[in-house]
């Protein structure tokens, strides 16, 4: 249920303690990254690395701003670019290195983003939607109510437009519930539209549920403004 979290310091390996200079991160600290996380640290309120390949980091204040896309690459798509290459093009929006005279910076955190699929989330339509109905081998064309529920799923596909246009500076985590009424309004609002785009496939309201596939692709590109450009989540299916 946790979609963003502030990581933790310990002050020895395999520590549990967690005392010592909060937002400090000392040069040639270790950072660990998961399987199915992102990892950000932001200086200053800027981030200036971002990895979201599994396993142990370094930190070294004098190298340059780096970018490990990882997982956030494999297998989904956005609209005009791969992840990997959208991810990218943000940084060299929002990131930066901030250099204070080889000193570090006075506030410097490390935020933990959960790629994985978000699922279960339950959608309903209680007023019906319009649903053109075309057959031309018959002449058909005509609108008919169909009433829907199910559930789709999303992931984080862009951290960097998560923390920068949503999750800001949390003081400990994100969940999912935070956004959720946000983001099935906005969802269901969807549907029309979407539909309109299934019903030039010309198949019949029982054959829907037989296109899931179209109907996220028809989603994510109606929602790609609001949910991919600017919050960086994208529906995996529906």
């Amino acid at each position: 249920d946790t979609l963003m979290i502030k990581g933790q310091k310990r002050t020895g390996a395999r520590s549990s303690n967690t005392k010592g200079s909060d937002n400090i991160i000392s040069n040639g600290s270790g950072i660990a990254v998961a399987n199915g996380q992102c990892m950000m640290i932001v200086e200053q309120g800027k981030v200036v690395e971002v990895c979201a390949e599994p396993g142990e980091y370094t930190y070294d204040t004098s190298s340059e701003p780096s970018i490990f896309a990882g997982n956030l690459s494999d297998n989904i798509k956005s609209t005009f670019m791969t992840i990997g290459e959208s991810i990218k093009e943000t940084f060299k929006t929002v990131g930066k290195r901030f250099t204070y005279g080889g000193d570090t910076g006075k506030d410097q955190r490390i935020y933990y983003f959960n790629t994985k699929e978000i699922t279960d989330n339950k959608f309903g339509k209680a007023n019906p939607v319009w649903f053109r109905v075309v057959d031309q081998k018959i002449n058909l064309d005509k609108d008919v109510e169909i009433r829907c529920n199910g559930i789709y799923s999303y992931r984080i596909t862009n951290p960097l437009l998560f923390y920068t246009n949503l999750g800001g500076n949390v003081s400990d985590r994100f969940e999912r519930s935070e956004i959720d009424t946000q983001l099935r309004t906005e969802f269901i609002n969807a549907l029309q539209p979407a539909f309109a785009k299934i019903a030039e496939l010309e198949i019949r309201p029982s054959q829907i549920p037989a296109h899931a596939t179209e109907i996220g692709d028809a989603m994510n590109e109606i929602l790609t403004k609001k949910w991919s450009e600017i919050r960086g989540l994208s529906i995996v299916s529906v």
